[in-house]
């Protein structure tokens, strides 16, 4: 071969490598949810299977925590149930309520309007069983559904069979693994300034309960909790199977940690307040030795999503005084 020949070879086998190399690069791309990444596709869930054609555009999301991991994963949400006590997507979503301009509200969580969901033709229906098991054959007829079982101390593996259900599987552990970056981080400085592992205590008080309830690991803001690595006050029950432990006036001493944050559920009577001052209105909660600190009850309990996790964060840090790493 003459040396222009062997140049030339050489230039064309470089293109095609670096042709190669662009055409990896796109591949994975459209796997973080920008193109159409392996559809029609299987997707195995707590009901069984169901077979997505194509690439969702548009999701019809039935539970307030797959409203907020729809916009997390950036894909256009059409319908959704009312969350609890708003007229519109709450402020913790920040920017990714972009995601669901023009959505429509179609009833509440417990009753949702089937009838609009056939004239909103989404490409996606999510829920969780322990929701809408009942509707689970009909909203088949709509589109294909997936549901977790639950929602909960479940929510990333949530996330993730939903970006499963999307393609995009890429983004969802991205955000996920952003997220627990963020939290190893809060922790690590609230650690670094007390000299040891925060102790802490997660809990609310709901109308009609004459109770308060002690959040457990097995809960949305005791897995939060966990990802900062903080510690349950030693000696303090927890349970692995429920949210929560009910606790009496009698055993208020049980909820001392250094930070105490404490939510009542939003109703919009407001009778949840009676409980809570019932409970601070007893001598013994005057001898609580950590810092009791009101939280909001939807981002830290009702939110279950990343949105709600990074503002819980915010709180942590500014209750501690460290850096919140807010990207």
């Amino acid at each position: 071969m003459t040396p222009p020949r062997r140049a030339a070879v050489a230039f064309a086998v470089t293109a095609c490598l670096a042709l190669s190399a662009c055409g990896g690069g796109a591949q994975e791309s459209a796997s973080t949810g920008t193109g159409q990444s392996g559809f029609p596709r299987t997707v195995e869930h707590v009901m069984g299977s169901t077979t997505i054609d194509k690439q969702p555009a548009t999701v019809a999301a039935l539970d307030s925590s797959y409203v907020d991991a729809t916009l997390a994963l950036e894909t256009k949400v059409v319908a959704y149930t009312k969350y609890r006590n708003y007229d519109k997507l709450p402020d913790y979503l920040g920017d990714d309520r972009k995601y669901a301009e023009g959505a429509k509200e179609i009833g509440a969580l417990e009753s949702p309007d089937i009838e609009q969901l056939y004239d909103i033709k989404p490409d996606l229906i999510v829920s969780a069983k322990v929701r809408h098991e009942k509707f689970y054959a009909e909203f088949g007829k709509v589109a294909p559904t997936v549901f977790s079982q639950t929602t909960g101390a479940t929510w990333k593996d949530n996330i993730r069979m939903l970006g499963k259900a999307l393609g995009k599987e890429a983004l969802a552990e991205q955000k996920i693994k952003a997220y627990e970056e963020r939290a190893r981080k809060v922790g690590d400085a609230i650690k670094a300034k007390l000299g040891k592992p925060a102790a802490v205590s997660v809990v609310r008080f709901v109308e009609g309960e004459p109770t308060v309830r002690l959040y457990s690991s097995a809960s949305f803001p005791g897995t939060v909790m966990a990802d900062a690595g903080f510690q349950r006050p030693a000696g303090q029950p927890d349970n692995k199977t429920k949210i929560s432990n009910d606790l009496s006036q009698e055993e208020i001493g049980k909820l001392d940690a250094e930070a105490i944050f404490v939510a009542t559920y939003a109703d919009e009577t407001k009778q949840a307040e009676s409980p809570k001052t019932k409970f601070q209105s007893n001598p013994l909660w005057g001898t609580l030795k950590g810092k009791v600190i009101d939280v909001n009850d939807t981002t830290w309990f009702t939110s279950v999503s990343l949105q709600g996790a990074h503002a819980m964060l915010d709180d942590i840090a500014k209750q501690f005084g460290v850096d919140s790493f807010r990207a």
